[in-house]
């Protein structure tokens, strides 16, 4: 028997405390955990897959489309912008796996690693001349979004100064109710940006992703349509995501100040508390989207071919069944590794070793640097990102 629908899904639910789900999703996984929900017109609907276990089952089946273009896929919006070839994450084999395969190379965990010194000196850099301030100062814009900022433009080859430039470009793509023709001006622009990039790498080549991509155009291997799209995507995902982790993971400490020893013990203990960090927080919370391609059963339930799903990452990565007590911060958790923050199967975040190399370093370090640090403002005076497809904090004043 096929639940009756729920009322919208997420828009009408926005979260009531911060930090958590919405009370009536979470409830919904312990009752109904595969329901039909209707999204954004009140007459479509598709269905809320809310459990790990079941999650994990559509992320990595093949029969689930994640192209948003096709028939039945449920969109986030009225107004949905098409996808830019470049979003290879809302593309479908084999496709997606020639795009992905381009660069592979790029985020394997080696390179990342060699990458860390890079790293450790921006975040240095930034937390002594944040100190300097003496305080309070806004976290997102002293901190949290100019060390991603600084660290992709350093992979990419990108000129830092133009970081306003991307930075509001990239907003758009992130914000919910901004319309397609907003959308698609904000792609253009950047991608008008990055093609000049491009051309100025065949000139002067460095060691860098863009450097490398414009190798791959010449020996046709990739198009220049195709590497200008990849390049704006990086750009993008680069630096709004772990920005928003960054300012978020910070709120969550202070929240849990009792958890902050165990983030400073040590590499692998740091380690495993940005694992449960990624967890507790999962930023990506308007769910991860996709369409059946045939009929398939997940959870006993049959999802019929051309039916809508959405997988809120946020719900399963707080599933009982999987994590013990899942609302508690907990950052020496054993199974913390298990979470879905970075999705699951094919599409899963390629550049989820360089997240976590940014958060691993700047999160300690700025506790390490202001052992005093605290909000400047009530928590419930923040201004949390409902609308956005990226949870986060658009200002965090703190002090020390």
């Amino acid at each position: 028997m096929t639940p009756d629908p729920t009322p919208e899904f997420v828009l009408a639910r926005p979260r009531t405390v911060p930090l958590d789900p919405p009370p009536a999703y979470s409830r919904l996984r312990e009752d109904a955990p595969i329901s039909r929900v209707t999204i954004w017109d009140g007459r479509h609907s598709a269905w809320l897959v809310t459990r790990w276990e079941d999650a994990r089952a559509v992320l990595g089946h093949p029969a689930f489309s994640s192209d948003p273009s096709q028939p039945g896929f449920p969109d986030v919006q009225p107004d949905q912008p098409p996808q830019p070839p470049g979003f290879f994450t809302n593309v479908d084999a084999p496709v997606h796996t020639t795009m992905r395969r381009t660069l592979t190379r790029e985020f394997m965990v080696k390179k990342i690693d060699a990458l860390r010194p890079a790293i450790i000196g921006i975040t240095g850099q930034l937390l002594d001349e944040m100190a300097r301030s003496q305080g309070p100062v806004d976290l997102v814009e002293r901190f949290a979004l100019p060390l991603p900022s600084l660290v992709i433009c350093e992979l990419l080859g990108v000129p830092y100064e133009d970081h306003e430039y991307f930075q509001e470009r990239s907003k758009v793509f992130v914000d919910i109710t901004a319309t397609g023709e907003q959308f698609t001006q904000a792609w253009g622009e950047l991608n008008a940006y990055l093609l000049d990039l491009l051309a100025a790498k065949r000139k002067a080549p460095g060691d860098d992703v863009l450097s490398r991509l414009v190798e791959q155009v010449d020996a046709g291997t990739v198009s220049e349509g195709d590497a200008t799209d990849l390049a704006v995507f990086l750009l993008f995902a680069g630096h709004e995501t772990t920005a928003n982790m960054i300012a978020l993971g910070t709120v969550a400490l202070l929240q849990n100040p009792g958890q902050i020893p165990r983030l400073l013990a040590g590499p692998a203990e740091t380690a495993q508390a940005v694992e449960e960090l990624l967890r507790y927080l999962s930023i990506v919370h308007m769910g991860l989207r996709r369409r059946a391609l045939q009929d398939v059963t997940i959870g006993g339930i049959t999802i019929s071919a051309g039916d809508g799903v959405i997988v809120p990452i946020h719900l399963a990565n707080r599933d009982p069944e999987v994590f013990t007590d899942p609302d508690r911060l907990d950052l020496g958790r054993a199974n913390a590794r298990q979470h879905v923050a970075f999705g699951y199967g094919i599409h899963q975040c390629l550049g989820q070793p360089l997240a976590r190399a940014e958060l691993q370093i700047a999160l300690p370090e700025l506790f390490r640097r202001l052992p005093g640090l605290r909000l400047d403002a009530p928590l419930e005076d923040l201004a949390f990102k409902q609308e956005t497809a990226v949870y986060g904090v658009s200002e965090l004043p703190v002090t020390w």
